[in-house]
């Protein structure tokens, strides 16, 4: 800190040896205005750096700023702190822990040069002049600890001659100009002389020379061994620094396995029956979310904390590993579901606490954010379940750290500016209206960044407003968006019934202009979608620039940067791009990021959260990320969507499926949420199970189809019979998945997961083919057919006349080389949700076709799917609550 003259001559000195022997060192240069708090957090950056094996802090701390210089010696780490001068390291020290501490340099070199006399310490009378704690005091406790009989004098010394004469070691650091005599010093003694003080010589050019403590010229009559000075201690003490910088190394090397997390796991204590979801997690004590981030990898500057158990992680954290290879990709799918679903959430938990707590393997669970509409309305949390959670449950399936009300606020500003660009359209002059769009500051116009791009769009090279003629400017200010073309609607993350057709405008001073809109959900959003497939804050906003929002009424598409929003869009996302770290029960890392619906939109957890995972795992980890829905539709997306975005290639694919639901597919009565399950769900039944095979069989085709090997994961429930799962194994492995295995880790965790996990890692390293269905340049009727043929069964498709004139529309704007995402039921591998199993020759009804530019992808509706989110289940939320004394959430999930 600062720029003292005789500390930098220090920091050279060490800089010139580190480099002389290899070792690579840096000078970090704080200026003198730096704070207290501006050391301690370049501290704490150095002390959760992995390549940084030690670091010294130059005292004194040269600041305009008052530091405490104890707090920031204390700060360094004991395990980096070279330097010795930590009161743990000084506390080991003086209990005689001499090969668990790091002993300060210039004492460790005045222990060296006794050594190198030859001279035994053991049984020796020794004598220490000054207490401090950089010298004196430590010199005192090694002096000891080696057996010496030690005498430690300072200035309030009053027999100072006498004792002085006593010694046969003497150690001088008082920092006062030759204040030991020669006289004083007994016959033969080893003298070491730590003190540099500078006295008047007039022969000198600089007016004055360099002395010791110690009277050099006549001491060195009496002495055995003495130390000059200058050119003594001081390259002793620069060499001891060096020394203690190679022990560092050499023990982190003891406990580095490379690759390997040196991470802390929770134990948990099973209870039978298994306890509520909310009982469990409030029951687990999680770890301090910055214990999780240091173990992973993370550096103290890339993690944002929220709390005690969550975080957000810095994008910087993705640019630092850039070049360390990637660890295994793993997607969690499942069969055609019931309503009740079958376990995909738990299944992630639970394998990636099976390889993590279990067979000590990196691993990270990367999965969605829920919508608070679901989690009051419908379903309940997404957490996972049973003993496989992200924790805590309740902080996860609510607010979490507010990236769904970015997303709402953003999206909602894109409403605004849509409505509130059409009504000034219709109520002023081009003039008036260039008035607006462009002011004069101070007498002075200026186009935007924003409006730049917008002259170029319409082929207008012009930079200066002046120059803008009549007709430029009518078309630069005029959007002429056709109110029927909307396609962008309001939301909010509530599943409210009332909302989802409405009126706006009602008001006077709306002159009249009212129309027919909707709220969706929030995370129906685009916005949402650009969340989860971006791949950085440049490229957020440029997918937030290219939303298309409408049509102008000569049929060209208007986008959020035809609006000017885009730039304000990007600031209200700014923190929204940065995954959520979270735990499991077990303790391993989770990012929770993202949420985009799985009709809709592709369903699947953010690109970035996966590319940060796969980093900090390491070449022999894991990343297990989940689909929404079934394969035939969250798997789907993410491979021919998410992949062809991100870049990455899954090395196998976990297929959830359950009794009850291949059950439900072999002809089984419906299964409806709430109502107890029918008797053919709670006894064996064989030939009905093998029936509803055909699904498990079909979804296993369908991930085999994209040359990714699958492993078959069966959720075990209590009514299952032994039979019954033995069943649905064989009729796997026969079906071509890799491996089919039963899974208990809903009762019991990650060890009801272990065999699932062994699966996953051998099937890792199977061959695999990874290719996508269709190649975008196909004509966008054929991916449709494609993906309707090959994924559902489907003998062909129909477009209504509706999706007919999409296709035309979007292939004349040019958006018909964008990937498709079909957004059908998910309760049927055809349109249609009561016909279960695998069907085969339907036609396909496409009913329309809608296009999420800005995400990439056009989404076609299939036969009769909303594309607004499910109604609540009950009129009310009578059993969710808050303890006032604890604070706890109760009754929720």
């Amino acid at each position: 800190v600062g720029n003292r003259d005789d500390s930098n001559l220090y920091i050279n000195m060490k800089l010139k040896a580190a480099a002389e022997i290899g070792i690579s060192a840096n000078h970090i240069k704080l200026p003198n205005t730096a704070t207290e708090a501006d050391v301690l957090k370049c501290i704490a950056s150095l002390n959760g750096d992995p390549a940084v094996h030690g670091f010294i802090v130059q005292l004194p701390l040269d600041s305009d700023k008052p530091i405490n210089t104890e707090k920031i010696t204390n700060a360094v780490a004991p395990e980096k702190d070279v330097d010795g001068l930590s009161s743990i390291n000084a506390g080991k020290l003086s209990r005689g822990d001499l090969g668990d501490c790091f002993i300060p340099c210039t004492p460790k070199g005045c222990m060296e040069l006794i050594r190198q006399t030859g001279i035994q310490v053991a049984g020796k009378r020794a004598v220490v002049i000054g207490r401090s704690k950089i010298v004196g005091a430590p010199m005192h406790d090694l002096l000891l600890w080696n057996n010496a009989t030690v005498t430690t004098c300072h200035s309030k010394t009053s027999t100072l001659a006498e004792e002085v004469g006593k010694a046969d070691i003497l150690v001088v650091a008082a920092g006062k100009a030759e204040m030991v005599k020669g006289e004083w010093i007994k016959p033969g003694a080893i003298v070491i002389d730590c003190g540099i003080n500078h006295v008047p010589d007039s022969t000198k050019p600089s007016g004055k020379r360099v002395v010791g403590d110690v009277a050099y010229s006549t001491a060195k009559e009496k002495a055995s061994y003495i130390t000059p000075v200058p050119g003594g201690v001081g390259p002793m003490t620069v060499a001891m620094l060096m020394q203690s910088t190679v022990e560092s190394a050499q023990r982190f090397l003891e406990k580095f396995q490379p690759g390997k997390w040196n991470i802390q796991y929770n134990q948990l204590t099973l209870k039978m029956p298994v306890p509520s979801d909310i009982e469990i997690s409030q029951s687990c004590i999680p770890k301090p979310i910055d214990q999780v981030a240091r173990e992973i990898g993370l550096l103290p500057d890339e993690v944002e904390l929220y709390g005690q158990t969550k975080a957000k992680v810095h994008l910087s954290a993705l640019k630092r590993l850039k070049n360390q290879p990637d660890g295994k990709y793993i997607v969690v799918t499942g069969i055609t579901p019931t309503p009740l679903g079958e376990g995909k959430s738990t299944t992630t938990v639970g394998l990636v606490q099976a390889l993590g707590a279990h067979l000590h393997q990196n691993v990270f669970a990367c999965v969605r954010q829920p919508s608070q509409g679901p989690t009051f309305g419908i379903k309940g949390g997404a957490a996972g379940g049973g003993y496989c959670q992200v924790v805590p449950m309740d902080e996860f399936n609510l607010h979490l750290t507010g990236d769904i009300h970015a997303i709402t606020a953003a999206n909602n500003l894109v409403a605004a500016a849509v409505d509130a660009r059409i009504f000034h359209e219709l109520t002023q002059t081009d003039q008036a209206l260039y008035s607006r769009l462009v002011p004069s500051v101070n007498g002075v116009r200026k186009f935007s960044d924003i409006q730049i791009r917008r002259l170029q769009k319409l082929g207008l090279n012009k930079t200066d407003p002046a120059a803008l003629t009549k007709e430029e400017i009518n078309l630069f200010v005029r959007l002429d968006i056709d109110p029927s073309t909307i396609t962008w609607q309001r939301v909010l993350d509530t599943n409210d019934r009332f909302l989802r057709k409405i009126t706006i405008g009602q008001s006077p001073t709306e002159k009249g202009f009212s129309r027919t809109a909707q709220f969706d959900i929030t995370v129906s959003s685009e916005i949402m979608a650009v969340l989860a497939l971006s791949d950085g804050l440049d490229d957020m906003k440029k997918r937030l620039g290219r939303m298309v929002v409408a049509s102008s009424k000569r049929g060209e598409p208007i986008t959020a940067d035809d609006l000017g929003v885009t730039g304000a869009l990007a600031v209200l996302m700014k923190d929204a791009v940065k995954p959520n770290l979270m735990q499991t029960l077990e303790g391993t890392p989770v990012f929770v990021h993202a949420g985009p619906f799985a009709n809709i939109a592709h369903g699947n957890s953010s690109v970035l959260a996966d590319k940060i995972a796969l980093k900090l795992v390491g070449k022999e980890g894991f990343v297990v990320t989940e689909a929404g829905f079934g394969a035939d539709i969250g798997m789907e997306k993410f491979f021919n969507i998410k992949c062809r975005y991100s870049g990455l290639r899954p090395h196998v694919v976990v297929l959830v499926a359950t009794v009850r639901a291949l059950k439900m597919h072999g002809g089984g009565p419906a299964v409806t949420a709430g109502v107890p399950l029918p008797k053919e769900y709670m006894e064996e039944n064989l030939q009905l199970l093998a029936k509803g095979c055909s699904n498990l069989n079909k979804q296993i085709q369908n991930a085999r189809m994209f040359g990714v090997p699958v492993v078959v994961a069966v959720n075990a429930f209590k009514t299952d019979t032994k039979a019954e799962l033995a069943l649905v194994v064989q009729l796997a492995k026969e079906a071509g998945a890799f491996d089919a295995v039963e899974c208990t880790h809903w009762a019991e965790g990650g060890k009801g997961a272990v065999a699932l996990a062994r699966a996953v890692q051998r099937a890792s390293q199977a061959p695999s083919n990874f290719r996508f269905l269709y190649n975008v340049e196909l004509p966008v009727v054929e991916k449709i057919r494609l993906i309707a043929q090959q994924i559902y069964g489907a003998r062909d498709i129909e477009l209504l006349p509706e999706a007919q004139e999409k296709v035309a529309l979007y292939t004349k704007q040019g958006f018909g080389n964008l990937p498709i995402c079909m957004a059908k039921t998910h309760l049927s591998l055809s349109h249609d949700p009561e016909q279960k199993g695998a069907p085969t020759g339907f036609i396909l009804p496409i009913r329309d076709i809608r296009a999420s530019v800005g995400a990439g992808f056009l989404y076609p509706l299939v036969g009769t799917m909303s594309t607004m989110p499910g109604l609540p289940t009950r009129p009310c939320f009578y059993d969710i609550d808050l303890d006032p004394v604890s604070g706890e959430v109760n009754g929720l999930f």
